[in-house]
């Protein structure tokens, strides 16, 4: 029967995505997705939040999959609470992307995000945190933010808006890390050559699914490689602009059931 599917694999991203802004999942949502799942096809959530921070989400949901988490650098096994695979930012190789930007924009604000089921996010002075459950540690020495190993480092400028410091970033630096903008406030450093999409090759694999067998929801720029590797891209109506740009098609809002809108057609009885 899944030989008949338009596509095996449902790639979401969370945030902006299957969430809406209260970190809820309409019922609607819901509904489309258990009936896709019961003809055959595989949910998998792919999100830039390291597991830490997704964990208590996936239980909420009663999701029993694999997540794609940390912008691809985690494969996380929600019905078994295990961590499968996790690439780890070579600190060094950071520290000296860190010292190349700020050197181009001046001092900027800090957040690490520690490997691991249960790693701390440390937040550095300055560093503006969105407000909301997820635990962080504030911190007052920027040492600490090495003394452990990371998957990401979070950036911020007191002057420099989210794209510009991205912009800036790659350009000094993306011979060192990968770069991203995953959300309002969040540009991040990343293993050199990681995204989501390789954590989603990781985790399709291990399903016995591959990209022509994918269709992937996202709303932010990190969501460009996933949308490059899936058969079919499919942004938010409250997406970014570049991710817009490179989508085969718009859905409405992560706020007005998109992914049901496009799932019901596609799935739609024949």
């Amino acid at each position: 029967m899944t030989a008949e599917l338009p596509y095996r694999l449902i790639a979401t991203d969370l945030d902006g995505t299957l969430l809406r802004s209260d970190d809820t999942v309409s019922e609607r949502t819901r509904a489309a997705l258990r009936r896709v799942t019961a003809l055959g096809a595989s949910h998998i959530i792919v999100t830039g939040r390291a597991v830490p921070w997704t964990k208590h989400i996936l239980d909420s949901l009663d999701y029993k999959g694999l997540a794609v988490c940390a912008q691809g650098a985690q494969v996380y096994h929600a019905g078994e609470h295990r961590l499968l695979t996790s690439v780890t930012l070579d600190r060094q190789l950071a520290g000296l992307a860190l010292a190349k930007i700020e050197a181009e924009v001046g001092p900027l604000y800090l957040a690490a995000s520690r490997d691991g089921m249960d790693g701390d996010v440390l937040v550095g002075p300055g560093y503006r945190i969105q407000e909301g459950p997820l635990p962080a540690i504030p911190i007052t020495d920027a040492a600490e933010l090495w003394a452990a190993p990371l998957n990401k480092l979070y950036l911020q400028h007191p002057g420099l808006g989210d794209d510009g410091l991205a912009e800036v970033a790659r350009a000094v630096a993306g011979d060192l890390v990968g770069v991203t903008m995953a959300g309002p406030g969040i540009v991040e450093l990343l293993p050199l050559g990681l995204s989501k999409a390789t954590g989603l090759s990781l985790a399709a694999r291990r399903l016995g699914m591959k990209a022509a067998d994918t269709i992937a929801f996202g709303d932010m720029p990190n969501d460009i490689p996933m949308f490059a590797w899936a058969a079919h891209g499919v942004a938010m109506a409250n997406a970014h602009p570049e991710l817009k740009a490179v989508a085969d098609e718009v859905t409405t809002s992560n706020e007005g059931d998109g992914i049901a809108d496009v799932l019901d057609r596609l799935y739609a009885p024949r």
